[in-house]
């Protein structure tokens, strides 16, 4: 009764707030609902894609905490028929050297392969044919650059998914969700290849490197699978940089992204290499999980953002209240969060607020 009368109240204050006032928000903070949030901003604006399954859609608005009446813009939508055309996932909008780049997943055929190629999967692999792509966007302002396809990031004919940007003194990389050869399956691990250009890997198939494999009792499903790694992932790889220290942390989501245990785990690179596994050091423990006792679970693919006056960071990710649901009951939140002592990023509880805005948001 006391859950329940809970609820009732959470609900009416939901509505009354309409998910942002002057000083406080509630999450989500979109209705709609969504999964993968990508978030940045950029002269005033912040910019937001995230998994709609048939095309890129760039959404615009002044402030972070409320999506419902942003603005939208068809970015990209594939013809039939291409390697890209279908189960568009993931995208991510990123300005390098002043160009706009988009790179998002994508398969042929809505995630079912032929079972000609299925059989060869040691377990079901439904996403053997997703690959990575990009377009590209001439102009200083994404709402108003014309974005084109621009190539498929060679993956070596083998499933690749949730790719992003891993920026360095010493290049560009790419790191993304893969497996260990073409039609494993399971586990779905953390590669890295070099980048030519932000459209052309460099790396041949013989330096492709694994950065992180999901080991750990908290990165399979169900938690602490012993007898195979199937359902086993690690995804949803981010940059994040210590703004102060300067220490360069990948931070991604571990388990099943439909599942409840669904969370954020962290890399941090120790050495000089990003190429090189052993300086990457991963946290033993996830950084960023469920809150059964506010009904926020299955937390996970995130990106990070800085609040209007550049002094606050905050993180925009999805989670589900009813994690029986799956998928479908994914939507789109966002929390302030701050630094150790370490440097490494200090993660809230999830939940729903109300709670205050990001400082500077009007």
């Amino acid at each position: 009764m006391f859950k329940l009368l809970s609820l009732v109240l959470y609900a009416a204050l939901a509505l009354c707030q309409n998910n942002t006032n002057s000083t406080t928000y509630t999450n989500p903070i979109l209705d709609a609902g969504g999964a993968d949030p990508w978030v940045i901003r950029h002269d005033g604006w912040y910019y937001m894609t995230f998994t709609n399954n048939n095309d890129v859609t760039l959404w615009r608005s002044k402030i972070l905490t409320n999506w419902n009446e942003a603005e939208s813009r068809l970015l990209f939508k594939p013809p039939p028929g291409l390697n890209y055309s279908t189960d568009l996932w993931a995208p991510e909008l990123h300005n390098l050297n002043g160009v706009w780049y988009v790179i998002f997943t994508a398969d042929p055929r809505n995630d079912s392969p032929p079972p000609e190629v299925e059989m060869w999967c040691e377990y079901n692999c439904p996403a053997v044919h997703h690959r990575m792509f990009t377009l590209e966007g001439q102009g200083d302002d994404p709402w108003t650059a014309e974005f084109t396809f621009k190539s498929e990031l060679d993956t070596y004919d083998q499933f690749a998914i949730d790719g992003t940007y891993f920026q360095h003194s010493t290049g560009l990389y790419h790191i993304y969700s893969c497996w260990n050869r073409g039609t494993d399956g399971w586990p779905a691990n953390l590669c890295i290849t070099q980048l030519e250009n932000p459209w052309t890997v460099s790396s041949p198939f013989s330096e492709r490197q694994i950065i992180s494999v999901p080991t750990l009792p908290w990165e399979k499903t169900p938690y602490g699978r012993t007898v195979n790694d199937r359902l086993s992932s690690n995804e949803g790889p981010q940059q994040l940089t210590n703004p102060t220290t300067g220490q360069q942390f990948v931070i991604f989501s571990a388990a099943r992204s439909d599942n409840r245990n669904y969370c954020l785990a962290q890399l941090e690179l120790v050495g000089d290499n990003p190429m090189n596994p052993s300086d990457w050091r991963k946290h033993q423990y996830p950084i960023f999980f469920q809150n059964p006792e506010e009904e926020a679970y299955g937390v996970g693919h995130a990106s990070f953002v800085k609040s209007p006056d550049e002094t606050e960071d905050w993180i925009v990710y999805h989670g589900m209240r009813d994690p029986t649901n799956g998928w479908g009951a994914r939507t789109i939140r966002t929390q302030r969060f701050t630094w150790n002592e370490d440097g490494s990023p200090n993660f809230p509880e999830p939940g729903y607020g109300p709670y205050q805005v990001p400082s500077g948001q009007s």
